[in-house]
């Protein structure tokens, strides 16, 4: 039998791929459905150096490598620019967050995670100190909010966060701050999230969106939720799972960890039993409610599309906070 759009993508988006032959796929459903949702590079690496080409047919290869050097090219552009910036930063706690940081800490290969633009988190009296220097590298103030910070140079945004978890929570974002790890790549003043609070984050960030999000946000989270296990030292190792339940009640943010690590489940069923010892403490209703408003219409894959109430959905998921609280 042919594979299925979820058999094709389920190996391509693996790190370890068994071999297979992908004659018969879906191809052209899903190759403009891969690049759009961010997959196209590891499908490419996977397809050309891990599976002999899977007897896929030469257009989609040919396709999919382009995106993937393309991804290359861009990512190390953007990320040696920025290390250029920053370089001379000494005793400041910046704290890269998202795709640039994932692409260097849970992905084997730059190329992998496509780094679109830059966020940091940093204190909120650090702000206007931090945009005023990245200005000497053409990095431009285009729009400021209370705890916000917009910059370009043209080509790269950054987005500066005083906080990630809105009013009332400024202990919890100190305690972000105080978790981090050293990411001596950007130099002595740079940091990233402590994975429990990377993967509480990135749902966090997909429930603010209405789970209107790119799939390869939920690879993030399957390296998150087993623990890098393509990684070799401090970036590998067991989630605290305790520590990741008892900070989702303190953020409230459980029906949201319910709804992204279900997504996971379904579509990584290798992190099913990790997924059910995060969420078992939802009750039965509130599980049935996010089943199907969220669960199950973002496991089928080839859609792309707001979810129903968005704006509803993001305040139930978010404890009734919204981006713009911040």
């Amino acid at each position: 039998m042919a594979p299925s759009l979820l058999d094709t993508f389920r190996i391509l988006a693996s790190f370890s791929p068994a071999r297979a032959s992908l004659r018969g796929a879906p191809w052209d459903e899903y190759v403009d459905w891969a690049i759009s949702q961010g997959l196209g590079p590891l499908a490419a690496y996977n397809l050309e150096y891990r599976l002999g080409g899977a007897s896929a047919p030469e257009w989609a290869r040919d396709r999919l490598l382009s995106v993937y050097q393309g991804s290359l090219n861009d990512n190390v552009m953007k990320l040696v620019n920025f290390k250029r910036a920053v370089d001379e930063l000494q005793g400041r706690r910046i704290v890269l967050l998202g795709a640039a940081s994932y692409a260097e800490s849970l992905y084997p290969h730059v190329a992998f995670r496509p780094v679109l633009d830059l966020d940091l988190l940093l204190p909120a009296s650090d702000l206007d100190g931090l945009a005023g220097f990245l200005a000497q590298s053409e990095f431009k103030l285009v729009a400021s909010h209370p705890r916000l910070r917009i910059l370009s140079d043209g080509r790269t945004q950054i987005t500066l966060h005083g906080g990630l978890l809105g009013p009332g929570f400024e202990s919890e974002d100190r305690e972000l701050l105080d978790r981090a790890l050293p990411v001596r790549a950007f130099g002595p003043s740079f940091f990233r999230l402590a994975a429990e609070d990377a993967l509480l984050a990135s749902i966090l960030e997909q429930a603010h969106a209405g789970y209107s999000i790119p799939t390869i946000t939920f690879v993030d989270l399957r390296e998150l939720i087993l623990g890098a296990p393509s990684m070799h030292g401090a970036d590998s190792r067991p989630l605290d799972l305790a520590q990741v339940r008892e900070r989702a009640r303190r953020w409230r943010v459980q029906r949201a960890v319910y709804a992204s690590t279900r997504i996971v489940a379904a579509l990584f069923p290798e992190t099913a039993s990790l997924v059910e010892s995060l969420t078992h403490d939802l009750r039965p209703a509130t599980r049935a409610l996010l089943d199907g408003l969220v669960v199950a219409p973002l496991a089928q894959l080839g859609r792309m599309r707001e979810t129903r109430g968005a704006e509803r959905l993001r305040r139930l998921l978010t404890g009734g906070r919204t981006p713009g609280s911040q």
